[in-house]
């Protein structure tokens, strides 16, 4: 299930009914997934919305995920204590970004001692 660029207070209720359908929709026994990727704007709403998806899909008997959630959104949930239960799975980019940086991180401080000498 795709969640929209805005998840507010304003949208919560619209978010909430078609959460409940994705999950009546899905397959017996699939688990719900949220697909927060194109969040660009959302308040602490959007961590109530996934903590009521959450408990819909565990009443279901089904698993539940979050994927590509933004760093904002991630960080609002660890502020609130409840980045574990909404088992933030990290996007494909930022996946990607976090096995290039270390590899490139040798090579710029190289560079900067090469300046050095």
């Amino acid at each position: 299930m795709q969640l929209p660029a805005t998840a507010t207070l304003q949208q919560a209720s619209r978010i909430v009914r078609d959460v409940e359908a994705a999950l009546a929709e899905a397959a017996p026994g699939a688990p719900l997934t949220i697909d927060a990727s194109a969040l660009a704007a959302f308040d602490t709403s959007a961590i109530a919305l996934l903590l009521h998806a959450r408990r819909l899909a565990q009443a279901a008997g089904r698993g539940f995920a979050v994927r590509g959630a933004p760093d904002q959104l991630v960080q609002l949930a660890r502020l609130y204590g409840v980045d574990a239960l909404l088992a933030f799975a990290p996007a494909a980019a930022s996946v990607a970004a976090s096995v290039a940086a270390p590899a490139a991180a040798p090579a710029a401080a190289g560079a900067g001692e090469a300046g050095r000498r």
